[in-house]
């Protein structure tokens, strides 16, 4: 059973984050020969404080 984990800054529409997940389950799916109903996706969203990059927030990003 693949699962995956896939970590993201929030704000993405459900519509996004759908077509998302079946790209990602096309893909594995494809690669590994595992059957789609195995796949499993687990989707992160940070709030843009809670995410740095440089030791910058990126809530203070312009």
């Amino acid at each position: 059973m693949p699962l995956v984990h896939i970590d993201l800054i929030e704000g993405r529409s459900p519509e996004a984050l759908r077509q998302m997940c079946a790209d990602v389950t096309e893909a594995i799916a494809k690669n590994t020969g595992a059957p789609k109903e195995h796949i499993h996706i687990v989707l992160n969203e940070m709030a843009k404080n809670h995410y740095a990059v440089a030791g910058v927030l990126k809530s203070d990003e312009q």
